[in-house]
C-alpha cells in the first residue's frame, strides 16, 4: 500500500519591497513614480512561473491578487497567502 501521508512546510521571506498592492496604490495616488512597462511585464512571466510550479504540483492558489504578490528590491516577485489553497486530487480541481 502507498504512503500517501503529506508534509506542510512553511517559508518565510521578509518582502523588502512590499507588495503589488502597495506599489500599485503608491503610484496610482502619485508617491511613487509609475511602474514601467518592463517591470509590468517581468512581474507577469514571474507570477505565470510560479503559479505552473504549483499546478506541477497540483496545487491550486485560489486567491490570487496584488496584495498576495511580494516584491523584493531585487526585482524578484513571489507568491503567497496559500492558506486557501487546494491540493487537486487524482488531477480533478
Amino acid at each position: 500500500m502507498e504512503d500517501r501521508t503529506s508534509t506542510l512546510c512553511i517559508v518565510m521571506e521578509y518582502a523588502d519591497n512590499g507588495d503589488l498592492l502597495q506599489k500599485i496604490t503608491a503610484a496610482k495616488s502619485g508617491k511613487a513614480p509609475k511602474i514601467p512597462e518592463q517591470t509590468c511585464w517581468s512581474y507577469l512571466i514571474q507570477m505565470i512561473k510560479g503559479l505552473q510550479a504549483l499546478h506541477d504540483r497540483s496545487i491550486v492558489h485560489r486567491d490570487i491578487k496584488c496584495a498576495n504578490v511580494f516584491l523584493s528590491k531585487d526585482g524578484t516577485v513571489k507568491m503567497g497567502d496559500l492558506n486557501v489553497s487546494k491540493v487537486a486530487k487524482r488531477g480533478l480541481l
